[in-house]
């Protein structure tokens, strides 16, 4: 998808503060943080929501969350808690059209979130 913001990023076209990259998926910081740690977890092959993924991204979905476990670890926030958070849509707060979790800590998350 040759418009998506994240798929620049993955392909290198566009800046990020990059903390993690394997053959499946990409980490970075995010630009506008809603936390002291406030990163985002991507695939490299573009998938627009959790709407349309299907069985065969049922192991990538898990690798993206395995990394946030280990960021989350990187950061030392592992053992005062962190929150992981995939928006599906725009009433969910999904603002980029690409698959992304959000691993944010480093301060108290209120319940209900936003």
């Amino acid at each position: 998808m040759t418009t998506c913001i994240f798929c620049k990023i993955s392909k290198k076209e566009l800046p990020a503060k990059i903390v993690f990259e394997d053959s499946h998926c990409l980490a970075f910081e995010d630009i506008h943080p809603k936390a002291p740690v406030h990163l985002l977890v991507i695939p490299k092959r573009h998938i627009g929501s959790i709407n349309e993924i299907g069985p065969e991204d049922e192991v990538l979905l898990g690798h993206l969350s395995f990394i946030a476990r280990e960021l989350a670890h990187q950061c030392g926030v592992e053992k005062t808690g962190y929150r992981t958070v995939i928006n599906t849509g725009p009433n969910a707060g999904q603002s980029v059209c690409h698959i992304h979790l959000h691993l944010l800590a480093g301060r108290p998350m209120h319940w209900p979130p936003g």
